[in-house]
Formats: structure tokens, C-alpha cells, sequence
């Protein structure tokens, strides 16, 4: 995650993971989940259980080179985190795909039992 004054507003938790995300650590990102935690990518189907998280999160990381976030803005509201900024993918042939992204957190005690991401991939991609 690029250094911003969001990063300095953000807690320790989010920091990590967004460096799990950039790290391409699926695994690590699935354990800030609940284990009933649901994480919905997009328009994809959301899917349900820490397990079912890591593994479609490993299968995108499967489908890019590697990514990094650029965080904007994040709130805080009562039990959930909400964040906005710009993500870059790398894709295998080496090309980046810049495009943004605004998350949200459904928090159960520390850790996530709703996930919400809303980014357009379309461009990463497209032909």
C-alpha cells in the first residue's frame, strides 16, 4: 500500500491487510475474516466461510501478476470500516490496469464478517 495520509489514519489491521492483498498472501487476508465471514469481489457471487474466502482470493491472485493499493480516504463508522482508493494490477503479460476501488467492512469484534468490495476488473481483462 503506497504511503498517503490515509495509511497514517488507518489502523494496524487494515495496513496489514492491504499488505496481504499486495503480497498476493490469500491466506493471510482469509485470517482477518470470521469464519463464517462473507466476501463479495465486485458483481461476483459473494462467497461464505474463511476457507471458501482464501480460495477464491488465491484463485484471483492465480489469475494477475500482483497488485498494489493506493489508499484515499478511510471512515469509521459503528462496526464498520469503509475505505476508498486506486488499485493497480499487473497483468501477466506485464501490462498495469489502474482502476478504482471503495471497500466495506462488516466488523463482528476485530475481525471481518462482511466484506464488500466495489471495483470494475473489466479492464484487466480486456483484450
Amino acid at each position: 500500500m503506497d504511503d498517503t495520509t490515509a495509511t497514517a489514519d488507518a489502523p494496524a489491521w487494515i495496513a496489514a491487510l492491504f499488505a496481504a492483498i499486495d503480497g498476493s498472501d490469500a491466506r493471510r487476508f482469509a485470517a482477518h475474516f470470521t469464519e463464517d465471514g462473507e466476501f463479495r469481489f465486485g458483481n461476483a457471487p459473494p462467497v461464505v466461510g474463511r476457507t471458501a474466502v482464501e480460495a477464491a482470493v488465491a484463485g484471483f491472485f492465480g489469475s494477475i501478476r500482483r497488485c498494489r493499493h493506493r489508499l484515499l480516504r478511510v471512515w469509521q463508522g459503528d462496526g464498520s470500516w469503509a475505505m476508498d482508493g486506486t488499485v493497480t494490477y499487473v497483468r501477466h503479460d506485464g501490462r498495469e490496469v489502474t482502476v478504482p476501488f471503495a471497500n466495506v467492512f462488516v466488523m463482528r469484534g476485530e475481525r471481518i464478517a462482511q466484506c464488500l468490495i466495489f471495483v470494475d476488473v473489466t479492464p484487466l481483462y480486456a483484450g
